[in-house]
């Protein structure tokens, strides 16, 4: 049974930084892309980052660029965000993906499996 746990989510002020880990059982995901996404209550889920697990190549939405990170320990099978330079329109829900056909798409619509969410606040 394929398992996606997010963790690291929290309160932070404006300016701070997080942590989010994305912990993966229940297959092998060598061939996966990895994926995190936010959700606003009223509002479509929306692509944050990307990574292929194989090769660690990534991609970014224009609100990531350069203030997250997105990488994967493979020892641990563990995904992570790292999110500096938050803002108060960075609050959401954050959730942590796997799909196997379709790159590093930013479809939410693409991706087989899902975390329940991790909260991320952050306040002015």
């Amino acid at each position: 049974q394929v398992q996606l746990v997010e963790s690291g989510g929290g309160l932070v002020q404006a300016g701070g930084s997080l942590r989010l880990s994305c912990a993966a059982s229940g297959r092998t995901f060598s061939r996966y892309v990895m994926a995190w996404f936010r959700r606003v209550p009223g509002k479509e889920r929306e692509f944050v980052a990307a990574i292929i697990w194989s090769d660690g190549r990534t991609n970014y939405s224009d609100s990531a660029k350069g203030r997250f990170t997105v990488s994967r320990d493979n020892a641990k099978n563990t995904v992570y965000l790292q999110m500096n330079s938050l803002q108060p329109e960075d609050t959401a829900v954050y959730y942590c993906a796997a799909n196997y056909y379709y790159g590093r798409s930013m479809e939410s619509i693409r991706y087989d499996y899902w975390g329940q969410g991790t909260q991320v606040t952050v306040s002015s």
